[in-house]
């Protein structure tokens, strides 16, 4: 594969699992020195561990995005380590869902605490460290929920809206500083948070899991799921030199879920 990113720094959230995980290890196969940033250990181990067996430099750190003093120590840690960020993946998230009448307060706070909240301080956090660099790449992981929504989705897609709107407003800021800042939205990927999704919400609308996974794979043009290595490749794309000129979008990468 090419080394597209020989020694550049890239930081993920969430990358102990699914997207994020998948990204960490397109990144090590082109070179990169990656760290994988979680709360997840095990997760988190496994995915260094995979970092380092294709050939490249890995740093697993345990990092809440729901806390900002939690962010502040582990990109100052890559800054120790590396001393630059070339990349973020702004990857940790979580589902919530269940009908609207029944969302409790609370739940739907911590959904807008790791998805959102967490994001915002991701991009804030690293933004004055890339300023300084007059150069970066932000890609953040809104949903296909971002865009379009269904029942019982409200809290998890007011969450991802919000993500495009925070990506195009940081595009706009940091733009002027070298710094492109795009979103990416999957639609469902076969992670392990889409198949406990696909539990919880099959099993209330009386299906089992693998039923609601192939109605939701009908749904797209490709009657298919996504991987998370074909997201992965996106996000690898558009923080390569051939994206430099590409910036505040949010793109669909739903096997034609919009189409349908």
């Amino acid at each position: 594969m090419d080394q597209r990113f020989h020694d550049h720094v890239v930081v993920i959230t969430g990358a102990a699992t699914g997207i994020g995980a998948a990204a960490a290890a397109r990144f090590a196969a082109e070179g990169a020195n990656v760290a994988c940033l979680d709360t997840n250990e095990a997760g988190n181990a496994a995915t260094v561990e995979a970092v380092l067996a294709a050939g490249s430099r890995g740093l697993g750190l345990s990092c809440d995005v729901r806390s900002r003093d939690d962010q502040e120590a582990a990109f100052a840690a890559v800054m120790d380590e590396w001393g630059r960020v070339d990349v973020l993946v702004a990857s940790a998230g979580i589902f919530g869902g269940g009908p609207l009448a029944e969302v409790p307060v609370e739940r739907f706070e911590n959904i807008v605490a790791v998805n959102l909240t967490g994001l915002l301080v991701s991009n804030s956090v690293v933004a004055p460290i890339m300023t300084a660099q007059h150069r970066g790449t932000i890609v953040n992981i809104s949903s296909m929920a971002g865009k379009t929504s269904w029942p019982n989705s409200a809290e998890y897609s007011a969450t991802k809206s919000g993500v495009i709107g925070i990506t195009r407003s940081a595009a706009m800021e940091l733009g002027p500083h070298g710094i492109t800042v795009n979103a990416v939205c999957p639609g469902n990927t076969l992670t392990a948070m889409v198949r406990k999704v696909a539990t919880e919400v099959g099993s209330s609308l009386g299906m089992t899991a693998d039923e609601w996974l192939e109605m939701r794979a009908n749904d797209t043009a490709l009657k298919r799921l996504a991987q998370p290595e074909e997201i992965a490749g996106t996000i690898a794309f558009l923080a390569s030199e051939d994206a430099r000129y590409i910036t505040g979008q949010a793109i669909e990468i739903d096997g034609g879920l919009v189409l349908s």
